[in-house]
């Protein structure tokens, strides 16, 4: 059995001197491979350093997320498009919006915030037209905008992922409808998440992936507990009963999706 963990952050296992174990605890759990997920300038080149250092087991993504733009967005999304050299990422993201980190008691603020997230996010969606690469999308308090700011630069759908897929079936329906997907992390194990699991029947296991986030949003029956790519095990096991298949099934079609998504 062959497990990939599709969307975790890697950097706070490296700087705690852990990424070692942590990558053999994943292989044990049946984890063969990850991708690390870009955020900011600060772990672009670690990552890329770490899919060097670690080929067939580590791939990387570079953007700039959305809780990371401020006033000066435009000079580091500038810089996103150099990576396409050398040990190239497998995806540009994770990138989108996020109403939910606003200033909540700042309503100017705010505003202006989500204006740098939206001009970002613009600019890294025409980027990955331009490329023509696959897209991580984070959406937090604003799907409706996400989607609509993707239909607007003319991305190719197939190409876009929406990670942590916490909204409802009526919002897959609509990824569905366009050919995106949302891929699903151990909030799928949580006992108030009925509707994240609608959400990933709707989808369908043949276009399922799964992702542990880490180190965040950890499954059942380590929550609150540290992630970590190993966890993506229960996620699957849980997963594998949502469905109605053998793990090994849900890992034969979950790895597959992953490798024709992100070409690796």
């Amino acid at each position: 059995m062959n497990l990939i963990d599709t969307h975790t952050h890697l950097d706070s296992f490296v700087r705690r001197g852990e990424l070692p174990a942590a990558l053999q605890r994943a292989a044990a759990a049946g984890v063969g491979r990850m991708i690390t997920i870009g955020t900011d300038t600060d772990d672009w080149t670690l990552y890329r350093d770490l899919a060097r250092d670690h080929p067939g087991t580590v791939a990387y993504t570079v953007g700039l997320h959305p809780c990371s733009v401020g006033e000066d967005w435009a000079a580091r999304v500038g810089q996103l498009e150099a990576f396409w050299g050398g040990v190239r990422p497998v995806a540009l993201g994770e990138t989108g919006l996020d109403r939910f980190h606003l200033p909540k008691d700042n309503p100017t603020e705010a505003e202006r915030i989500i204006g740098w997230q939206k001009a970002a996010f613009a600019e890294q969606l025409a980027l990955a037209k331009k490329l023509g690469c696959p897209l991580v999308v984070h959406s937090r308090g604003a799907f409706a905008e996400c989607v609509a700011m993707i239909d607007a630069a003319g991305v190719e759908w197939s190409r876009v992922v929406f990670h942590c897929f916490t909204e409802g079936p009526a919002e897959m329906a609509e990824l569905v409808q366009r050919g995106g997907y949302g891929s699903f992390t151990g909030v799928l194990t949580y006992k108030s998440a009925e509707a994240v699991r609608a959400a990933a029947l709707a989808q369908g296991l043949d276009r399922l992936m799964i992702e542990t986030d880490a180190p965040y949003l950890t499954p059942m029956p380590h929550r609150g507990k540290p992630n970590e790519p190993a966890y993506l095990r229960h996620t699957a096991e849980f997963a594998a009963g949502v469905f109605g298949v053998s793990l090994e099934r849900l890992a034969e079609v979950t790895t597959a999706n992953a490798q024709r998504f992100f070409a690796i």
